[in-house]
C-alpha cells in the first residue's frame, strides 16, 4: 500500500527505522504480508493500537505520536506485529468504568474515573473479571505501575479477560487514554 498524503504510522522490518517498511493511515487487520518482522515504528499523527496478531488479536501496544526505533521502547515481547488500530479521540470526553471482581459483570463493582496506579492497593483485587466502559478510553495493564501488558478498553461491555483479549483477569494497574 502505497500512501502519498497524511502517512500516519510507519512499521520498519530493522531497528533504527532500516530495512522494508509499510505505511499506514487507517485500521489494517493484516499487514503481516508487507514486513515479516517489525524492530521499529515512528508514529507521525494519530494515536494507535498495535496488535501482535492478525485481526487485532494478541499482545497489545498502545502508541502515541513519537519514535521507537526498537520494539523495547514500546515495551514489545517480540518483533511480531501484524495489526493496527487508530484511537479516534472526542473533544471534552468524560472518563468513566465499573470493574467487577466476577465474570458477566457480577459480584463486588467499583466505579472509576481516575487512573489507578495499584488496583490491589486502591480496590484490595489482584484480578477484574468483567468491566464496562461507558465513557472515554482506558489501557489496563497487567502489572502495577502501568507496566506489562496492555489492553486497550473502549466504550463497550467485557464480560470476561477473553473480551478484552486477556489470557487471565489479572489488572494490577490502569489509567484513562487520553491525546
Amino acid at each position: 500500500m502505497h500512501l502519498t498524503s497524511l502517512i500516519q504510522i510507519v512499521f520498519y522490518e530493522d531497528k533504527n527505522f532500516q530495512g522494508r517498511r509499510y505505511e499506514c493511515d487507517s485500521d489494517c487487520s493484516d499487514f503481516h504480508a508487507y514486513l515479516s518482522r517489525c524492530n521499529s515504528i515512528r508514529v507521525e499523527s494519530g494515536a494507535w493500537v498495535v496488535y501482535e496478531r492478525p485481526n487485532y488479536t494478541g499482545y497489545q501496544y498502545v502508541l502515541t505520536r513519537g519514535e521507537y526505533p526498537d520494539y523495547q521502547r514500546w515495551m514489545g515481547l517480540n518483533d511480531h506485529l501484524s495489526s493496527c488500530k487508530t484511537i479516534h479521540f472526542i473533544s471534552g470526553t468524560q472518563y468513566k468504568m465499573q470493574l467487577y471482581e466476577k465474570a458477566n459483570f457480577e459480584g463486588q463493582a467499583f466505579e472509576a474515573t481516575e487512573d489507578c496506579p495499584s488496583v490491589q492497593e486502591k480496590y484490595r483485587w489482584r484480578e477484574v473479571y468483567s468491566c464496562k466502559v461507558s465513557d472515554g478510553w482506558w489501557v489496563f495493564y497487567e502489572h502495577p505501575n502501568y507496566r506489562g501488558r496492555q489492553y486497550f478498553m473502549e466504550k463497550g461491555e467485557y464480560r470476561k479477560p477473553g473480551d478484552w483479549g486477556a489470557i487471565s483477569p489479572v489488572v494490577q494497574s490502569f489509567r484513562r487514554y487520553t491525546e
